[in-house]
């Protein structure tokens, strides 16, 4: 037995900092850590008492808050019965009727659904069912996707070929990836600053590959951990025109924005779009597990089976049966609330509050659409120093890159909001001293 991996005592923290990996760090020069001890409503509390405010809904997906009676309740009853079930060759109720809401609440045409592990994982099973549609067809050279720049779609390598391989963080393995094409990405962040100059790349590369093209693969209106960025609903429009004329399927990855995060149920409606192929995660079961799903037309499914073949994954813990009570139970609480009226509050705030940030001289720009709200700097903000910066003002934000942004749980009150966002503008006029 290794002795030098035991945790001696209490003292966990000590024993975490040594062996313990976290996302995007070394373990040569860990970062510092801030030990939850437990979670309630939109607080985090912290084992040295300090409580934070969180800004990040634990990246996106907590969208009630932690500690939710509801949803407590929803796991405690499905426990009762079976917490896992392999989905190979068995079937269990929590599954169907999950299944059921979200084709009720999905773009039209949806039909049928494939459950998941994780957001990135779902991305794998969406360009499989594409590759395995031509395939099906006889049209095995359609094999390649086409995408835009500034792209996030997960870090497993199916999806990391389709982000960004220049601006992204998969640069690394840009050697072993397969290789796709990249369009430039919209500019006009709304219809009213749409030309048709902002479509013309990507037109051109479609229409030069269109023979070898088996989907196309977009976050619709808001790229996430690409750039926060946010683009015309018009460039979805002629996207799925262009797909259209040219024989090209449609996944939208709706992972980071559906379930209400744009002030839409899904972030496609604003351009009033539907996909071939959708992906949904993070927000799905309200934080509480992992779970994701990918959804897909008729069309798809019924093409994918032309040839007699099957879909070709099967996750171990596929359709786990406590993930889908807890995400049955986490929609409805949403269709139950009053979730609209809360993101226009929410995006009303953080457009008045956080404007003032534009003029501060370290700032590039800042953005806002439903509960999302950006502050882009000039310069990559430097988090060894600026997150403790934030945990000491009380609130838990994630900067990356240039950003410093906000996606906080629907619950929040105007309160908690308005102290996320006097941090973000303390911080980020604190920046420009710090870099320049």
């Amino acid at each position: 037995m290794n002795k030098n991996s035991q945790i001696s005592g209490g003292d966990w923290q000590d024993f975490e900092r040594r062996h313990v990996w976290h996302p995007y760090a070394s373990m040569q020069t860990p970062a510092q850590m801030f030990a939850v001890q437990r979670a309630e409503g939109v607080r985090l509390h912290l084992e040295d008492g300090q409580t934070l405010i969180d800004g990040m809904s634990s990246w996106w997906c907590a969208i009630h808050g932690y500690n939710v009676p509801r949803l407590n309740a929803a796991v405690a009853a499905q426990m009762e019965k079976m917490s896992h079930v392999m989905f190979g060759g068995l079937t269990h109720e929590p599954a169907a009727r999950l299944a059921s809401r979200l084709l009720e609440i999905a773009p039209e045409g949806m039909q049928h659904v494939f459950f998941a592990d994780s957001g990135s994982v779902s991305v794998e099973v969406a360009i499989k069912m594409a590759l395995q549609y031509w395939q099906a067809q006889g049209k095995g050279n359609k094999n390649r996707l086409l995408t835009i720049r500034h792209g996030y779609h997960g870090d497993t390598f199916g999806a990391m070929a389709v982000c960004d391989p220049v601006n992204g963080m998969h640069q690394l393995f840009s050697g072993v990836l397969a290789e796709h094409i990249f369009a430039d990405a919209p500019s006009a962040q709304s219809d009213a600053d749409w030309n048709e100059s902002q479509i013309a790349d990507f037109r051109e590369k479609i229409e030069m590959h269109k023979a070898e093209l088996a989907a196309v693969i977009l976050e619709p209106i808001v790229q996430g951990a690409g750039g926060m960025r946010m683009y015309a609903p018009e460039f979805l429009r002629q996207v799925r025109a262009l797909c259209d004329e040219h024989d090209v399927l449609l996944i939208l990855d709706e992972i980071a924005t559906g379930f209400g995060r744009t002030g839409r149920m899904f972030a496609c409606e604003y351009a009033g779009v539907a996909p071939d192929i959708m992906c949904v995660g993070k927000a799905l079961t309200g934080g509480y597990m992992s779970l994701a799903a990918v959804l897909t037309s008729a069309m798809v499914s019924q093409g994918l089976h032309a040839d007699g073949g099957v879909l070709m994954h099967g996750p171990t813990f596929m359709a786990n049966p406590l993930a889908c009570a807890v995400s049955l139970a986490s929609i409805d609480l949403l269709l139950d609330s009053p979730w609209q009226s809360r993101i226009k509050k929410i995006e009303a705030q953080l457009s008045l509050e956080l404007e003032p940030c534009r003029a501060l001289p370290g700032v590039a720009d800042v953005r806002v659409l439903g509960a999302i709200g950006v502050v882009e700097m000039h310069q990559p903000v430097d988090m060894v120093r600026v997150q403790p910066m934030l945990v000491e003002r009380g609130v838990w934000l994630r900067p990356f890159g240039k950003l410093i942004y906000t996606m906080p749980p629907f619950v929040i009150d105007n309160k908690d909001l308005g102290i996320i966002i006097k941090v973000m503008n303390e911080i980020s006029s604190t920046l420009p001293k710090d870099y320049t």
